[in-house]
């Protein structure tokens, strides 16, 4: 589960940096940045909202979907148990999902996907359908849109004849493009016409599949272009990766757009550790030697980074990126050596499963062990910002599981590529202690009472909509 996101929060809006390449020159038609105060639209909320179907240009969230606390059939896992007594939230209000549909269609329509030139990201989408997931009314929805819409950057004009390049030859022209967010309505534009040419394209055959075969081509494929796409994807702390889930967990074509177009304008300097990785655990494979089973996750935190001294030291304060200018400056070898070591032997759902599960929980133990490290005990602890993305993109890889779309050999790379970022970036913060103790001996200042039932101790801030 996601962590509850309040109306009123903002951290995760104000201190993102991203992998965004300072080395290409700006092109002629990039545009300066100033504060916008936008109007932010007050939608009517209506009890009959016209729902229409998502598309890669319409967000439609019908009152049914309720993403990951849905019923057991919309994410399956043989890791349920039989008593799973099925949806925590059945539906939602309509006038809820109306309205989250028309903010999340006005924040595509009108916010630039980062609301600086520092590359800081626009949480908007992530936010509301965090608050929606966890049964927000639509008051708070609106509150939510409110308060993040007046800083964004509006959106930046198209280049057409970059789109026709898109078009005309992917692999040829994208480099040009590539890791430039100037560029991101074109990539948007390009990612939109091809699902609306892959739907039309399986109509035919009865299956109707747009953003599927389009996520499966562009990043998927096991093509370099694919591969190198899908390295962006996990750059910027997780937020393009973050971005594409949000869209897969609700079936929105649009929002699945955003993501690719996002991961596009990013940078890919995270691919010689990532690929370096992945080449290095094929040449262990191919030796006789090699082991059988996958360490367990604590232990290569534990053991492989935090026990390496040059790994656990390799960043410094001063690195601007402190994995691009830390970790693989000062430990590349010993980063890709101790992340070659991350290869899943899982030849069945059951075993995928599994080890999903613990990298969850070994993202949920990093980042809650480390926020106990020398602090001021006078004040609550307060969660790494950057070990929280780790976090907060673990459960999609339940949506990425339940995917028939998706191969078997694909879900297990895409959860091999994220335990080697959750390696690289407990690294790059310092390796701080893992104390199972300090956590269980943990006592807050205030408990507050809750209601005994799984609602009541996952849910807090919202009633749940019967």
């Amino acid at each position: 589960m996601r962590p509850f996101t309040s109306a009123g929060t903002k951290t995760s809006l104000l201190r993102q940096a991203i992998n965004i390449s300072p080395r290409l020159p700006a092109p002629k038609t990039s545009i300066t940045t100033r504060r916008l105060h936008l109007t932010t639209p007050t939608f009517k909320m209506s009890s009959k909202p016209d729902m229409e179907a998502a598309t890669p240009h319409c967000i439609s969230i019908p009152p049914s979907a309720t993403g990951l606390w849905g019923t057991p059939s919309s994410s399956p896992s043989p890791l349920l148990p039989s008593t799973y007594p099925g949806p925590i939230i059945p539906s939602q209000p309509p006038q809820a999902s109306s309205l989250l549909s028309r903010l999340l269609q006005s924040d595509m329509a009108h916010h630039h996907v980062f609301f600086n030139t520092d590359g800081f990201h626009n949480h908007i989408p992530h936010h509301l359908l965090a608050l929606y997931g966890t049964s927000a009314p639509a008051e708070a929805l609106q509150k939510a849109y409110d308060g993040n819409a007046g800083y964004q950057r509006p959106v930046l004009p198209e280049h057409k004849e970059v789109v026709s390049d898109l078009i005309t030859d992917w692999k040829r022209d994208a480099k040009k493009y590539l890791g430039r967010e100037v560029y991101y309505p074109d990539f948007l534009a390009f990612f939109k016409r091809e699902m609306d040419a892959a739907a039309a394209r399986t109509e035919k055959d009865g299956k109707e599949l747009g953003y599927e075969e389009v996520v499966n081509e562009y990043l998927f494929s096991g093509t370099p272009e694919a591969d190198n796409l899908l390295v962006r994807l996990y750059s910027g702390f997780l937020h393009p990766l973050i971005q594409l889930m949000y869209g897969l967990e609700w079936k929105q074509p649009a929002i699945v757009a955003e993501g690719l177009a996002q991961a596009a304008v990013h940078g890919d300097d995270i691919g010689v550790y990532l690929l370096g990785a992945e080449r290095e655990a094929a040449r262990v494979k191919s030796k006789s030697d090699a082991p059988e089973q996958m360490d367990r996750i604590l232990d290569l935190l534990e053991r492989g980074v935090r026990g390496n001294e040059k790994l656990a030291k390799a960043a410094r304060m001063g690195d601007a990126n402190k994995i691009r200018d830390g970790v693989l400056v000062r430990a590349k070898e010993e980063a890709i050596q101790l992340a070659a070591k991350v290869k899943l032997k899982a030849t069945t759902e059951k075993e995928l499963h599994e080890r999903t599960a613990e990298m969850y929980d070994a993202a949920v133990f990093m980042a809650s062990a480390a926020a106990l490290v020398k602090r001021d005990q006078k004040k609550p602890p307060r969660f790494d910002f950057f070990l929280m993305h780790h976090v907060t993109s673990a459960p999609f890889f339940t949506t990425v599981n339940a995917q028939d779309w998706i191969s078997f050999d694909t879900k297990v790379r895409l959860l091999e590529w994220k335990i080697r970022m959750d390696l690289v970036q407990y690294a790059a913060r310092g390796a701080p202690e893992l104390s199972l103790d300090a956590i269980t001996s943990y006592q807050p200042k205030e408990k507050k009472k809750a209601s005994g039932t799984p609602e009541g101790e996952l849910m807090t801030g919202f009633s749940l909509q019967a």
